[in-house]
């Protein structure tokens, strides 16, 4: 019947898929805004939580490190944690991405829009 259309039948195709990834896509943005991850420093003194799209969301700072000659220290150990949670947010983000386009025919290297 649809002899003559050549490779439409396979648009249609791509079109229908090219639909369910964006609903992906956009049920797992909503995934990572609730998603978290904790970063941390001086063997957990500081902790740092963010959500996968790397908002930090709290820090929590063991009280025995302040003392006013280490000032210097604790504020390291806070940029620290922080870091950690960014990096550990990018992570995650990338590793959900993965498991969306996995099976799609992506590049591997595929990003997030964001």
């Amino acid at each position: 019947m649809f002899k003559g259309l050549g490779g439409l039948g396979d648009m249609a195709g791509m079109m229908k898929k090219a639909q369910q990834m964006q609903k992906d896509m956009a049920e797992l943005q909503e995934k990572l805004e609730t998603m978290t991850v904790t970063g941390e420093s001086g063997a957990g003194l500081v902790k740092a939580t963010a959500t996968a799209k790397g908002q930090l969301t709290g820090l929590d700072i063991d009280p025995t490190i302040f003392q006013p000659s280490e000032k210097e220290v604790v504020e390291d150990l806070i940029l620290a944690a922080i870091k950690d949670a960014q990096s550990k947010a990018s992570e995650k983000a990338e590793s959900e991405m993965k498991a969306l386009t996995e099976g799609l025919g992506l590049p591997a290297d595929f990003k997030l829009p964001f």
